[in-house]
């Protein structure tokens, strides 16, 4: 029997809740998870339920303790993460006010429009080192206050995901540094900010905005009713782990101790990070990212985010599997993915320009424009499906390139990959051109909840340091640097300027396109 100590990461997605067994050293021992769902309804809205959530998390606890032996009484610390952005509302008795506006919910877009030009945003911005989008809470609760103001008059704290479920499972309203910081308030001091709530015009909103807590050093005990629910033992201390995206990349290496280093979340969303000492931060002039903490003292990541990366292959392939199946042919997504690298291979490099903007909720990294939209450029009788395969992952490539190049002057030296698509040696290879660095690839499988148990083993002592413990969990599962071919690099450095010119010149058409609905 095996009796090693477990921590037990909790990482609630967009559309997967997963519930994660570590041992102590990092060894990923068992994963369970539950599909989770949310609903669009008209004038951008996107919505989750937030006791479905936690009911969700709850299962996957379940069925976490089915497949591992004696679970309850080796689990020695919980740690939860979650999707960023959002606005989860919560009321009397720790009750949801409504349906929680997720971050794909882009009501906001005019109010952020509005407040990008208020003679406060430039201050807003330096203090949170994140540009505005209609992602996050703090324009949500801004687009609340002028249209939906019962839901803010019927909260009692403004919550994010990961947050909520902290809320289920210790009975404290609380947040994290990382998601406090770039929402209300500064990444240099990790507090709430006055000015940024006043640039927000929220300052009669302030005690809607919970305690932040760092759960490296801090944590609470898991409540009778959560563990009864959970199947868990009451006291087992329970760490507040950061935003999904900064646990990820954490687990996936951006932080190993050398210079330069960065990492890209290549998933359905793009997620593009660099980890720089907070004196070393770099803001743009276009105001437009995210600056978040690590859980290392000294230490932030500069985040830039493409709304759609994989999303964009997804869509293509399912057009593909649409048109099949119109004439009784049926083939699966997975099988049409085991296809990948043979289209890329058969497909000439840089044929044609891609740009990955294929969310309806627009685009916010490097920019930020709610109507920004998708585009082919060159194609010719020519060109097949390969082309245009190619051409998508070719835009998901200059994309990430776009981004690091609004983080700083300079790319990063050496570039670490998570997410499921880099199981691809071709789209590592594009990957790695289009940046010109080399990529190395993490073999941990749930990077997002590894994060997290990570500052949990640290919090309850396993580990004296963040540091330490990355020595651990993270250096030994990168894989060899792969160098960038130079010949694709050079050809790629061309096509990126076109790239660039033509993302700046398209805004007229997507506006034309996409004429603005109604504010609320």
């Amino acid at each position: 029997m095996d009796n090693r100590d477990i921590i037990l990461g909790l990482d609630s997605g967009t559309s997967v809740v997963k519930a994660v067994a570590f041992d102590l050293e990092g060894e990923q021992i068992e994963c369970a998870s539950v599909r989770n769902s949310y609903s669009r309804s008209a004038g951008g809205a996107a919505q989750q339920s937030m006791e479905q959530t936690w009911q969700d998390a709850v299962v996957s606890i379940r069925k976490l303790a089915e497949r591992v032996e004696n679970l309850a009484e080796r689990v020695v610390a919980i740690a939860v993460t979650g999707q960023g952005d959002g606005t989860w509302l919560v009321g009397h008795q720790n009750r949801p006010v409504d349906d929680a506006w997720i971050w794909l919910d882009a009501r906001a877009a005019p109010t952020v429009e509005t407040l990008s030009r208020s003679p406060l945003a430039r201050a807003r911005f330096e203090a949170t080192g994140t540009g505005l989008n209609t992602c996050q809470q703090s324009a949500q609760m801004a687009h609340m206050d002028r249209f939906y103001p019962q839901l803010l008059d019927n909260s009692e704290v403004a919550l994010h995901c990961k947050d909520w479920l902290y809320l289920n499972l210790t009975g404290i309203r609380a947040t994290d540094p990382s998601e406090a910081s770039f929402t209300f308030g500064n990444f240099r001091h990790q507090r709430y900010d006055d000015l940024v709530i006043a640039a927000l015009g929220l300052e009669h909103r302030h005690h809607l905005l919970p305690e932040i807590i760092d759960g490296s050093n801090i944590t609470h005990a898991l409540t009778k009713e959560a563990a009864a629910l959970t199947g868990l033992r009451a006291g087992t201390p329970v760490s507040l782990g950061y935003v999904d995206m900064v646990m990820t990349a954490l687990g996936a290496g951006v932080h190993t101790g050398e210079a330069n280093t960065a990492c890209s979340i290549v998933g359905s969303t793009g997620v593009h990070l660099r980890s720089v000492s907070t004196d070393n931060v770099w803001l743009n002039s276009e105001q437009t990212g995210y600056v978040i903490q690590l859980p290392c003292p000294g230490y932030v990541t500069q985040v830039q985010t493409n709304m759609a990366s994989t999303l964009n292959l997804d869509w293509l392939l399912h057009v593909a599997s649409e048109l099949l199946a119109s004439f009784g042919c049926e083939v699966s997504h997975a099988r049409l993915v085991q296809h990948l690298d043979r289209w890329l291979s058969e497909a000439k490099p840089g044929a044609l320009l891609y740009h990955p903007y294929i969310s309806e909720a627009g685009e916010r990294g490097p920019f930020v424009n709610a109507n920004a939209r998708a585009s082919l450029v060159g194609l010719s009788y020519s060109h097949g499906f390969a082309d245009l395969v190619r051409a998508v992952i070719e835009g998901i490539g200059f994309a990430a390139r776009d981004c690091y190049l609004a983080m700083g002057e300079q790319l990063p030296g050496e570039l670490r990959l998570t997410g499921g698509a880099i199981r691809s040696p071709q789209l590592r290879q594009v990957l790695s051109a289009c940046l010109g660095v080399p990529v190395r690839s993490s073999k941990r499988e749930e990077a997002g909840a590894a994060g997290a148990a990570m500052m949990a083993a640290v919090a309850i002592g396993a580990y004296p340091s963040m540091e330490q413990c990355i020595a651990t969990w993270v250096t030994p599962l990168l894989d060899a640097p792969e160098p960038p071919s130079s010949a694709l690099t050079d050809r790629y450095q061309h096509l990126f300027n076109c790239y660039q010119q033509l993302r700046r010149e398209l805004p007229p058409a997507w506006n034309v396109l996409n004429p603005p609905s109604a504010a609320c």
